[in-house]
């Protein structure tokens, strides 16, 4: 669902902004407006990250192969990060840039004075579907979660991105409108330059956010609390497993999740038993968790003594191992 509707929005931000970066820089040819220039780069940047977007989500869905085990689909994670620097560079700093060379030199607006206000109303009004069809799509994921809250802990990256972007625009589009308005009212250039100005900084700030939520991705982060509650319930949930003596999760991607556990069995003398059990075990996992797709789990012997020499297991052990078939520890098929 949230691929679906990632790219259900990427393609209508990215319809979107082509058709605005083109107005907006015909009314800046018009009119010599830094704000009108700074909106169109602007545009121009989103448009590019929508496309690396789109081309992030098709290059994760290659076969994993023997280099790349695991597959591909953290690769949608280092395409959002490259948005980030792209909106930093080409939007936030060239327009920081032009607002300082409008104001070093200020001249207003001299002709075609209603173009670019017809050009950022229009522009509005466009980037206003393109936001509200992002806001649609997030909602059918989103559940109860805050917006701050779906930003940050969001595992698809295109949501987010396609969010903060339509919201900065819209923002950027209140600037300009603000810097060009003042500049036809006064007649002084500078409520222009200060209007390109607030745009560059507005970005920064996005492209900040992005990099920041996006590292953390592409560092690795667990599964939430209660998908981790929900693996915990499903392992307890038979006779096979006593405890859990410790598991850690990764996402490998935005909708696939790995687990890795040490579980305590109850001693047996059948490989064949035991294999079963774990694999009953792994069946539970993914009925509470599909995206839980890659599963190891290690079978041990727990001891009291071991669990307070910090190991929680009897290290010298011998636990039965399959020698044929299916083994106890493998990734789920």
């Amino acid at each position: 669902m949230s691929a679906n509707g990632g790219t259900k929005a990427i393609v209508a931000a990215l319809a979107a902004n082509i058709g605005i970066a083109v107005t907006k820089f015909i009314a800046f040819l018009l009119t010599g407006s830094s704000s009108m220039l700074a909106e169109s780069i602007h545009s121009v940047a989103d448009s590019g990250n929508q496309g690396l977007l789109l081309l992030g989500g098709r290059r994760a869905k290659r076969e994993a192969t023997p280099e790349h085990p695991f597959g591909y689909g953290r690769e949608r994670y280092i395409y959002a990060f490259i948005v980030s620097i792209v909106l930093f560079s080409l939007g936030g700093l060239f327009a920081l840039y032009e607002a300082y060379h409008k104001a070093a030199e200020p001249h207003p607006i001299e002709s075609w004075q209603w173009v670019p206000v017809a050009v950022l109303l229009a522009a509005i009004i466009m980037e206003g579907f393109s936001f509200r069809t992002a806001i649609k799509e997030s909602n059918l994921i989103r559940g109860g979660q805050s917006w701050l809250r779906f930003i940050r802990r969001a595992k698809a990256p295109e949501l987010p991105v396609v969010l903060l972007e339509d919201f900065g625009a819209l923002i950027g589009l209140v600037f300009a409108l603000f810097g060009v308005g003042m500049t036809l009212i006064t007649g002084n250039g500078l409520w222009d330059a200060a209007g390109t100005a607030m745009i560059g900084l507005l970005l920064v700030i996005i492209a900040a956010t992005l990099a920041i939520e996006t590292k953390s991705l592409l560092l690795g982060e667990g599964a939430e609390s209660k998908e981790v509650a929900a693996i915990e319930q499903a392992v307890k949930a038979g006779p096979e497993v006593e405890r859990i003596i410790h598991m850690k999760t990764l996402y490998l991607g935005p909708e696939e999740l790995m687990v890795a556990a040490k579980i305590a069995v109850s001693p047996c003398d059948s490989a064949e038993s035991l294999a079963r059990g774990i694999n009953a075990v792994e069946a539970r996992i993914r009925t509470a968790v599909p995206i839980a797709r890659v599963i190891y789990l290690e079978p041990d012997i727990y001891s009291a003594a071991a669990d307070e020499a910090g190991t929680g297991a009897a290290s010298h052990t011998a636990v039965p191992q399959p020698e044929t078939g299916e083994q106890a520890a493998h990734p789920g098929s």
